[in-house]
């Protein structure tokens, strides 16, 4: 019953939130209207199913509507009165456009014939989505010309998740224990909302993850080796976190809630109203959820002096857990305005709250020289922190093309800001009847500003030109203060954790590409991208002194792309890219954290860029049941960042472990990647993602060596059974092998993931239910060696959890032009537009 309120507490706020959004969406779709109703046949007189009819208004496209008839032929819809151009299409049937007045007082519109295509096949239909129609199942997983797309509505285990979740899931990508990203075993991952950096993902990416809701999001594109249209930053590569946005005409939605423990409750709609020349959507909700995250530590000094020094440390045992309550809202909103067919103007805009209580226990046993003598000692560390989180993003951008082969200018504005508070109390007692209480309190703003432009021109049907230009500019403060008390004393700021740093960053850039193909089957694709960098970073201490570091600094990314189609399932892919990941601006801060004081991180501010040299070959092999993708991959890092470990005696005489990160030599890996996807019957489906990979590093700062070099091997496997049309069971396992250089070790680790859906209502609705990390083996475990010490770590960021989830869709369907079959054998194929770097 306990277990059952915790759930259920916090979904009350979230009933509001839902409520409001429901209300603005209907006000908004309120107009004076009347009933019309009517009936499509064919030239037999034989009623047409689940024909689309579309009643364009001829003088305000705002009071234009569609409608699909049911089994026998019929329709109803809603218009204002006035003069219509009626589109009829459907599955195997001409297209029939007629004009015609609709005037006040008429219910019943005559009967209209369409005609049979000559080559109608007549082949059984099914049902999507509650609509019945001849139509491909979207693929989970596909290969396009420059990346990879994984398609989120077919993941039945992330229901009811989060954006976290779902990257879980996505071959080639690897959510580790902390929650951090990492593409083939790097982790500088580039993110992009909609092809845009986004101010959502705030400063602390693994929260901001986890606030937006799997239900918002339509695809991931993973772009493993990105042309030179994209920015440069990101040596692992680009997730691009597609988000939903309905195209159907007339008042489209859905609402889903989640139930789950540990307790997880989530509400979240989306809704869409699109009327002649204006798209409106909006995507809101909310939610709450607890979290529990377990860390373990156990120091050793390699070698036990012969004389003991008084405080001389040979061992800790850390032991601690953290458990947090978030809460989270957010909301995205926009619309799409058509002039005409050429030009189109787009206004969005994002917002997102999160806040969160978290509550630490740690206790270290220590091993300490005391008169000569080894004694263990023990200390009890208990934080509490809350935290608050705001973030808001404004996009516009305008569209224009100058024909229908693919002449076109793009320019896009973004502005965006987050903003994060956290106070801080922690108490430490000792078993030398010590007691220490520490307050902390940290502000983090930042705010960014982009402007891009970009332009294409079609020479011919073959060539070709691409070309742009961007700005960006990023403020970043951080605002730390730590104060102490020790045994009741009165509380005096603690200066090695008391500092104000603002970090300024202005990337001015440009790039140009060309594009040409060269009989049939062969094309390539070379490019030249330029970025200048200007970077002021200005850091206060306690003691008043400051630093002031500035870099300015010109880099040029070729990319290279060529591909051969041995026919149009077969494709052959080479290319190169250049890139750039420059420190995270928190790497670069001389500050230190107080929240656990035996694992501390300073940042470096001299350290500078690391630079990829990255080559990929890859085979696409794609048909209706089957899809294979390997690919070989080789980068070359250099300048490679590392993070340097050294004993460290604090002030009140503890052991800590400094981390700091320098520019120490380089790295290499190499690697086979291998993805497919297989129907192996109707009911089973596999989709798999095989990674055999090397590694090799060479380093070395002051007495710790980087060397090293190894073979491991990542997999994902997904068995998705479908016993009936309407129920889906998903498997899901991952194994990450072991990794060792001279420097750490690090342990394999596997997880299994379940989860079970079945549509209802005539597939309006859906429950579904999951598990994750069914075994609860889901931890990182890892050795950090030096000369002098070796400590082992394990990390579990959350436990296993499972979830109850519901979703209704409401007048889903009314798509206003159904292609012919001939077009849908390809309707899984991404027709949205480029996203444009």
């Amino acid at each position: 019953m306990k277990h059952l309120i915790e759930i259920l507490a916090p979904i009350n706020k979230q009933n509001i939130a839902f409520g409001f959004f429901i209300g603005m969406a209907i006000m908004t779709n309120a107009q004076e209207k009347q009933s019309i109703s009517g009936k499509i046949l064919d030239q037999n007189k034989q009623p047409v199913p689940y024909a689309s009819i579309e009643f364009i208004h001829k003088s305000n496209k705002l009071n234009s509507d569609a409608a699909i008839t049911d089994e026998n032929g019929n329709y109803t819809i809603s218009l204002v009165p006035g003069s219509y151009l009626i589109n009829i299409t459907a599955v195997d049937y001409k297209s029939f456009k007629q004009n015609i007045d609709i005037v006040s007082g008429i219910s019943t519109l005559e009967p209209i014939n369409i005609e049979q295509e000559a080559t109608a096949t007549n082949k059984p239909t099914r049902t999507i989505e509650g609509i019945v129609m001849t139509v491909q199942s979207k693929r989970p997983y596909r290969v396009e010309l420059d990346k990879k797309v994984y398609d989120v509505e077919s993941d039945v285990v992330s229901k009811g998740g989060n954006l976290q979740d779902v990257l879980t899931n996505v071959p080639s990508v690897d959510v580790d224990t902390d929650g951090s990203i990492s593409m083939r075993g790097n982790s500088n991952v580039k993110f992009l909302i909609d092809g845009k950096p986004s101010s959502i993902l705030g400063i602390d990416d693994s929260n901001a993850l986890k606030s937006i809701p799997a239900e918002d999001i339509e695809r991931i594109e993973v772009i493993t080796n990105p042309s030179s249209k994209f920015e440069a930053s990101g040596t692992a590569g680009i997730l691009n976190i597609i988000l939903k946005k309905n195209k159907k005409y007339g008042f489209n939605g859905s609402v889903s809630g989640t139930l789950g423990y540990l307790p997880n409750t989530r509400l979240n709609t989306n809704l869409s109203w699109r009327k002649g020349n204006l798209t409106y959507y909006i995507n809101g909700g909310g939610g709450y959820n607890r979290g529990q995250f377990t860390q373990k530590n156990l120091y050793s000094l390699n070698e036990i002096p012969p004389v003991l020094t008084d405080g001389t440390i040979t061992y800790y045992d850390q032991n601690a857990v953290y458990k947090s309550e978030n809460k989270y809202y957010n909301v995205n909103t926009g619309f799409v305005y058509d002039f005409n067919k050429k030009t189109s103007l787009n206004l969005s805009g994002m917002l997102r709250t999160f806040s969160n209580t978290n509550n630490g226990d740690n206790i270290f046993i220590q091993n300490k020289a005391q008169n000569n003598i080894l004694k263990d000692f023990r200390r009890d560390r208990i934080n509490h922190s809350t935290g608050k989180d705001f973030s808001y993003q404004i996009d516009a951008g305008l569209d224009h093309k100058f024909n229908n082969k693919g002449h076109l200018l793009s320019f896009s504005a973004s502005f965006q800001k987050n903003n994060e508070d956290r106070d801080e109390n922690i108490k430490e007692s000792n078993s030398e009847n010590n007691i220490f209480e520490n307050k902390v309190f940290t502000i983090s703003k930042s705010q960014t500003i982009l402007a891009k432009l970009d332009y294409e021109l079609p020479i011919n049907d073959n060539n070709k030109i691409e070309a742009g230009t961007r700005f960006d500019e990023n403020k970043n403060i951080y605002d730390y203060s730590a104060d102490e008390s020790q045994n009741g004393s009165p509380f005096v700021v603690l200066p090695d954790y008391t500092s104000n740093t603002t970090y300024n960053e202005k990337i001015a850039s440009a790039y140009a590409q060309f594009r040409s193909k060269i009989g049939e089957n062969f094309g390539y694709q070379i490019g030249l991208r330029a970025e200048n960098t200007i970077i002021n970073l200005s850091f206060d201490n306690f003691q008043k002194s400051k630093t002031n570091v500035d870099k300015n600094y010109i880099n040029y990314f070729p990319t290279a792309f060529f591909s051969y189609n041995f026919d149009k399932n077969d494709q052959l892919l080479l290319n190169y890219s250049k890139r750039i990941r420059r420190p995270r601006s928190f790497f670069l801060i001389p500050f230190r954290s107080l929240s656990d004081n035996t694992n501390l991180f300073l940042g470096n501010p001299n350290l500078n860029p690391s630079y990829v040299n990255s080559f990929e070959l890859g085979y696409s092999y794609q048909k209706k049941s089957i899809t294979i993708n390997p690919s070989l991959y080789y980068k070359e890092i250099n300048n490679e960042i590392q993070i340097y470990n050294e004993r460290k005696i604090d002030t009140n005489g503890q052991l800590a472990i400094s981390s700091t990160p320098y520019n120490i030599g380089s790295e290499s890996k190499y690697g086979l990647e291998i993805n497919s996807s297989f129907d192996l019957f109707k009911w089973w489906k596999i989709m798999t993602n095989i990674e055999l990979y090397g590694y090799q590093t060479q380093g070395q700062y002051k007495d710790m060596n980087y060397n090293g070099k190894g073979f491991s091997t990542k997999m994902k496997v997904s068995w998705t059974f479908r016993p009936d049309k309407n129920t889906n069971i998903q498997i899901q396992a991952r194994y990450r092998g072991r990794e060792r250089t001279e420097s750490y070790i690090r342990q394999s680790m596997y997880s299994v993931n379940l989860g079970f859906s079945r549509a209802i209502w005539g597939g309006n609705g859906n429950i579904a239910f999951n598990v994750q990390d069914l075994f609860n083996s889901q931890a990182m475990r890892r050795i950090t060696i030096t000369n002098s010490f070796t400590r082992s770590g394990y990390m579990q960021f959350q436990p296993r959890q499972f979830a109850l989830s519901f979703t209704y869709k409401f007048k889903q369907g009314n798509e206003v032009k159904l292609k012919q079959k001939k077009n849908r054998e390809n309707n899984d194929q991404n027709d949205d537009q480029d996203i444009a770097m």
